[in-house]
């Protein structure tokens, strides 16, 4: 990365404004007490005992009387035992021990472990992002899609003209490309299967292809749209791209002449796309208000291919789309500001199973790989992230910190992270699926799509 790109961003303090940078912030460490033996823990401290000790408890002694009677003694003793009075220190010097771990459990815990056993553990979700990088440029525009997190654990970003990249093994950033004025901004970015190449769209209707490795340009596809392209979806070697022009194009990237099907059924920009896990069925949302629902077996070669279902029922454009990680025919659908709702579709059969008003703006969808629940993200008034549980959709807890609609999200190759960007000009670390009951080993990269792409010229 060239200080020169660095240098162009520029904040409203006059200061430099580096691109995914940490945001400082002042960590209190609880791992480490790191004090002097003789500096009292205030943390430690019981300040109304002490207080007690230093004024009214030396009175009470220099005044008591002997008790005229056993039994009074007696429960004056109990009295001050019990409020813990008998402490004949004041400061404290260090924390208290924490209570011993019962490794061999009493015969009564033995006994109630076994109902516990199919009791689940509610699990913590923490209530603010775990990592903040600065994200300046970042395009504040509802129909575009610029952040994406491959399987090789590296996340894209476009920020105006630039994609970066941070990996998220060593907190590293790179810039990949930086392109022309008259070519930018760029308008959307998409991780191919094998999380080393990359798709990226730009606003004069062309897509680039690029190795991440070896930072190096593989290809340029043009003639897809007339005009940006502002969304992209992966099916193998199948590069779908999603133009606002209103045209949907499946691009066979391996061969020269890439444009192999088209889908015409949206009048206006098309601002969503995403393949089924099987690669059969593909959803698409529109400025136009509307869902539809193609059929791979249906795609022809030789004329536009014919919807499979069209979804009418949202009232707003259609960016957020997310098939269900758990049951195959199940699409969940976001609608904008004038819509507001989330909607669960069958995708067999095109019925509406369940309408949830959110109350906001549906930025983008995510569901979970491990548990059975949907995170959505929105804009005005909270600008939140809001994590549901599913089929209840009852509100599990709202993630907030953005200052600005957040328009994107990303989820990590394990399902547990979800990176969010938002017009503010943030990208935030959200830990909020928790890791998976059992570790599954991640499937080997498949190579297979680009094995010939070199030979394009």
């Amino acid at each position: 990365m060239d200080a020169g790109s660095l240098n162009s961003f520029s904040n409203v303090n006059g200061q430099s404004k580096w691109p995914l940078q940490e945001q400082l912030l002042l960590r209190r460490n609880n791992t480490k007490e790191n004090m002097d033996s003789f500096i009292p823990n205030r943390s430690a401290m019981d300040f109304d005992y002490a207080h007690y000790m230093l004024t009214e408890g030396r009175k009470t002694k220099e005044d008591q009387t002997p008790c005229s009677s056993p039994a009074k003694e007696a429960y004056r003793k109990l009295l001050a035992e019990t409020l813990n009075m008998n402490r004949t220190r004041i400061l404290a010097f260090k924390n208290k021990p924490p209570t011993p771990v019962e490794h061999f459990p009493s015969g009564n815990s033995i006994a109630s472990a076994h109902p516990a056993k199919s009791a689940k553990l509610r699990r913590h979700i923490p209530q603010s992002s775990e990592r903040t990088l600065d994200a300046p440029d970042l395009v504040d525009d509802f129909y575009l899609n610029l952040l994406d997190w491959g399987s090789g654990n590296v996340l894209a970003i476009a920020l105006a003209n630039t994609v970066y990249l941070w990996d998220a093994s060593d907190s590293s950033t790179s810039e990949l490309v930086t392109v022309d004025d008259e070519n930018g901004p760029i308008t959307s970015v998409s991780w191919a299967p094998d999380g080393r190449h990359i798709a990226i769209g730009l606003n004069n209707s062309e897509v680039q292809l690029w190795d991440s490795t070896s930072n190096r340009q593989l290809r340029t596809m043009r003639g897809c749209h007339r005009s940006r392209v502002g969304s992209m979806a992966w099916n193998s070697h199948i590069l779908t791209t999603g133009g606002m022009d209103g045209q949907i194009v499946n691009n066979d990237v391996r061969i020269r002449s890439h444009v192999v099907e088209t889908y015409r059924g949206h009048q206006q920009e098309v601002c969503g796309l995403k393949w089924s896990a099987s690669g059969q069925q593909l959803a698409s949302g529109g400025n136009d208000n509307l869902v539809h629902i193609w059929d791979r077996s249906m795609a022809s070669s030789n004329s536009p291919t014919q919807w499979l279902h069209r979804l009418e029922d949202h009232t707003s454009a259609v960016k957020a789309l997310a098939w269900c990680s758990f049951q195959s025919n199940l699409l969940a659908t976001g609608g904008g500001g004038g819509d507001r709702t989330i909607k669960f579709w069958n995708t067999h059969t095109g019925a509406c199973l369940n309408s949830v008003d959110t109350g906001s703006q549906v930025c983008s969808l995510l569901w979970s790989k491990n548990e059975r629940e949907l995170l959505s993200s929105h804009g005005f008034t909270q600008n939140q992230l809001t994590l549901w549980k599913y089929p209840s959709m009852v509100k599990m807890t709202e993630l907030t910190g953005h200052t600005s609609r957040v328009l994107y999200m990303a989820q990590s190759p394990d399902g547990c992270t979800v990176a969010s960007a938002a017009g503010d000009e943030t990208l935030r670390f959200w830990n909020v699926f928790g890791a998976p009951e059992v570790a599954k080993a991640a499937p080997k990269a498949n190579n297979e799509p680009f094995s010939q792409l070199n030979r394009i010229r």
